[in-house]
């Protein structure tokens, strides 16, 4: 019996652009704590590790303008609580599929490769987000941050996911987006497609990668020849 090809993809930035949505709750949480709001393409370079990761590189921004170090994890935790509170009622009302990806999903169905997402959002609010956006059913699992005792660049967040599928880390695919999804691919050894203008601060050229894609367009001609 042939292998089947397993398909891991980021989640933020990679199927779904959450920036506007992601971007609303980070701008409550900021209003109600006193700190600087950012902008949607501010918040493309904070998202990728994580609520607390944003919130706390955030307010460090904003620290280092004003020489002074935020430290007081007693309001960090609230204010990622709020966040998370926030946006988990207001998950899908700006946010949409990156272009192509309906279609990318559909032809992977069909081609019986089997999906999972790894993402470093909380895993009850990927489920959700996936949900509300109606391509939930796609998947065989979701790995969120919280889902294993690790989580992205840490290779054991793909490779567990893996495991769980039955696959075969030689014969999988990592989707991202962000330089913590391609550390993540290239310490776990799977070939790594990345998905151009994502959630980072930094350009395709400084982030590893085998394939760089704008969209999910025609990926099925780059994923071809992985199923056999």
């Amino acid at each position: 019996m042939t292998q089947k090809l397993t398909i891991l993809f980021d989640l933020d930035g990679t199927l779904i652009d959450t920036a506007p949505d992601l971007m609303n709750a980070h701008n409550h949480v900021m209003k109600k704590f006193g700190y600087e709001t950012r902008s949607t393409d501010e918040i493309r370079n904070l998202v990728g590790k994580g609520a607390e990761s944003m919130i706390g590189r955030s307010m460090w921004n904003q620290a280092k303008k004003e020489l002074k170090q935020i430290d007081d994890k007693e309001i960090k935790s609230q204010m990622v609580k709020e966040f998370i509170d926030f946006y988990g009622k207001n998950i899908a009302k700006e946010s949409k599929l990156i272009k192509g990806v309906n279609e990318f999903l559909v032809w992977c169905k069909k081609n019986n490769i089997s999906m999972a997402v790894c993402t470093n959002k909380t895993e009850h609010l990927a489920v959700d987000l996936l949900k509300q956006i109606k391509i939930y059913d796609f998947f065989e699992y979701v790995a969120g941050y919280n889902t294993f005792e690790y989580c992205k660049p840490d290779p054991r967040h793909l490779t567990s996911v893996v495991e769980i599928l039955q696959g075969d880390v030689k014969k999988t695919i990592m989707i991202g987006d962000s330089e913590t999804d391609a550390e993540s691919a290239k310490a776990a050894n799977i070939p790594f497609i990345l998905v151009e203008g994502g959630y980072t601060d930094k350009n395709p050229d400084e982030i590893y990668h085998n394939y760089l894609v704008k969209d999910f367009i025609d990926l099925e001609k780059l994923v071809l020849p992985y199923i056999n």
